[in-house]
């Protein structure tokens, strides 16, 4: 058998925002995985975008958007909100780190029903 090498290559930090030196790449993240969360939702309850648009009281082009990855316009604030419109509780834990010396981080730890 022979052994494949993979080529050169770096391993990610788990933020592609970081890793392309995006400025605020926490908060991108934290966006994203925000619209992962709702693009779930709506899968699971097999609503089309237009019923998905109408919960979060916003235009359904503006949902396809988002759905895209196209949410830069949003807060998270007001994507927090959209969850909360598909009956979603958000808890917003706050925590000293366990590294000292080390700055703090945001994540998003969603919880399966």
């Amino acid at each position: 058998m022979s052994k494949k090498t993979l080529p050169a290559h770096e391993i990610g930090s788990g933020n592609i925002f970081a890793d392309l030196g995006l400025p605020n790449a926490e908060e991108h993240q934290l966006k994203a995985a925000l619209v992962v969360q709702f693009g779930r939702i709506i899968k699971q309850r097999k609503l089309t975008q237009s019923a998905a648009a109408k919960l979060a009281e916003i235009k359904q082009p503006d949902l396809s958007n988002i759905l895209r990855g196209h949410f830069r316009g949003y807060s998270v604030a007001r994507l927090m909100r959209i969850l909360t419109a598909f009956n979603q509780d958000v808890e917003i834990v706050v925590k000293p780190r366990k590294k000292a010396g080390e700055t703090g981080r945001i994540t998003l730890v969603p919880v399966s029903a």
